[in-house]
This record gives structure tokens, C-alpha cells and sequence, in this order.
């Protein structure tokens, strides 16, 4: 049976290029929709240490810059 609270927590999703076990204990995001239509994005080493909000608008512009390499710079 599923309750109310379970229906009101983020269902996290870790990226599939997660780093397990590598020399930073491992690398990873994790994505969630929330029920507000925002997506949640965290550090799943850290999931305590903070949570960024985006719309879905922000989330779409943040996938199409990556896809067109404007963050290679950074890897």
C-alpha cells in the first residue's frame, strides 16, 4: 500500500555514468521530479549538503548547453 508520505518524496535518480568507488569515493548526481513540476538536482555523496531547483525551462537550457559542449571546459 502506497502512503501519502511516500507519495510526497522525491524519487532520486543517479546518473548512470556514476563513478563507483573511484579516487572521490565515487562521483555522482541524482536528478528528481517533484510534484511541483521542478526537477531536484544533488550531490548523492552529500545528499544533506544542499539541493538546487530548477524549472523545467532551466532544465531543458542546462541539457542543451551541455549536449552542445558549452561546459566542456569544466570535465
Amino acid at each position: 500500500m502506497t502512503t501519502v508520505e511516500a507519495l510526497a518524496q522525491p524519487q532520486w535518480r543517479k546518473s548512470s555514468f556514476t563513478e563507483e568507488g573511484g579516487s572521490n569515493g565515487g562521483t555522482c548526481v541524482e536528478v528528481a521530479a517533484l510534484q511541483d513540476g521542478r526537477i531536484a538536482v544533488r550531490n548523492s555523496n552529500h545528499p544533506g549538503a544542499g539541493v538546487v531547483f530548477l524549472t523545467r525551462a532551466e532544465m531543458g537550457a542546462w541539457l542543451k548547453g551541455v549536449k552542445a559542449g558549452q561546459f566542456d571546459d569544466f570535465a
